[in-house]
């Protein structure tokens, strides 16, 4: 199962068994927002402090993917799940009802990415016979935590991204009969440092290692661009964007006709006025369980790369001194006609 350097190819893949995804109102006023399963337009969620209000997402997130697959609860093994906040605390919170057992993650943006990682190896290899994955994130925690508190008003450059407050969930099996698509492989990314320290510039910081996963994927497995209806990354924005596909077409790799950005997609930006586009753990995530998987699962994009796109920094390391390193997963998904 193990192929090249990264990467994972499963000769029994594990399907997408259900997918649910929850946004706030700014997100479902966007291009996908009939495509959401919930827009909740209190982005408080009922909470008395915007990390309840996280942790409420989470939880309501997660209930809604086991209703909509008509699943035990007690038949979920682990859940693969995580956040932007210290110590993962919208994760621990939110999920502590659920008593499922947790694995939780920190891989910034790129959080659901590892996730499917995680999940998709326990699943395949037998430790697990369903598995959830999901992350979440919100715009006001974000700004909080690693910005400006929102009573500022502080200006915002065109590099500057916006923090998606939204939730996205999957649950892993290796039931067939009800899939949605199937995870055919996996590229795990490793850190990438080109010296980005503009934290109000995540595109630049992430965008090296989403070209290290996705070049490493093609190494692994042999392909190149055409083997993929649609090469997706999480949220490198427009300036990510523009470096990525620089990148690649120095290595000889033209992906433009197939590339799609999760950030680019879930905003307007002439009328949101979000800059760069969108980001956080569940940018990503929300766009793959409203768009990205009804897609393979209509036959419309018979196979996609999903390149969740992480920055690895902290309030800590960024007041330090320290760059922004940047990290990607990539997850090969698939029809379910293809197998």
């Amino acid at each position: 199962m193990q192929i090249g350097k990264a990467s994972v190819k499963f000769k029994e893949p594990p399907v997408i068994e259900s997918m649910a995804s929850i946004v706030g109102k700014k997100e479902g006023e966007g291009p996908l927002g009939k495509m959401f399963d919930v827009v909740e337009q209190d982005d408080m969620f009922g909470a008395d402090t915007w990390e309840k209000a996280e942790s409420a997402l989470q939880k309501q997130t997660a209930d809604l993917v086991i209703e909509k697959g008509d699943i035990r609860k007690k038949d979920i093994r682990y859940l693969f799940a995580g956040d932007l906040l210290g110590q993962l605390i919208a994760t621990s919170f939110g999920t502590v009802d659920l008593e499922i057992p947790l694995f939780g993650l920190f891989g910034a943006c790129s959080t659901m990415g590892e996730a499917l990682n995680l999940g998709a190896m326990v699943v395949a290899g037998g430790y697990a016979d369903k598995v959830m994955a999901m992350a979440s994130s919100h715009f006001a925690t974000a700004e909080k935590q690693f910005r400006f508190p929102l009573g500022y008003g502080n200006q915002r450059p065109f590099s500057a991204s916006w923090t998606v407050t939204g939730c996205g969930a999957v649950i892993l099996s290796k039931n067939r009969k009800d899939g949605i698509a199937a995870i055919t492989g996996i590229t795990t990314g490793q850190m990438v440092d080109m010296g980005a320290r503009d934290s109000m510039n995540m595109g630049a910081a992430m965008a090296p290692s989403a070209f290290h996963t996705i070049q490493r994927n093609f190494e692994d497995f042999q392909v190149d661009e055409s083997y993929y209806d649609k090469i997706i990354t999480g949220d490198l924005g427009q300036v990510g964007r523009t470096i990525l596909l620089d990148f690649m077409k120095n290595k000889g790799h033209d992906i433009e006709k197939q590339y799609m950005d999760c950030g680019i997609e879930i905003f307007d930006p002439e009328s949101q006025d979000t800059h760069a586009g969108g980001s956080g753990c569940g940018c990503a995530a929300s766009t793959l369980c409203s768009y990205i998987l009804p897609k393979v699962q209509d036959g419309t994009w018979k196979r996609v790369l999903f390149v969740p796109t992480g920055a690895l920094l902290s309030t800590v390391s960024f007041n330090e001194g320290e760059t922004i390193p940047g990290i990607a997963h990539g997850v090969v998904i698939e029809n379910l006609g293809n197998l």
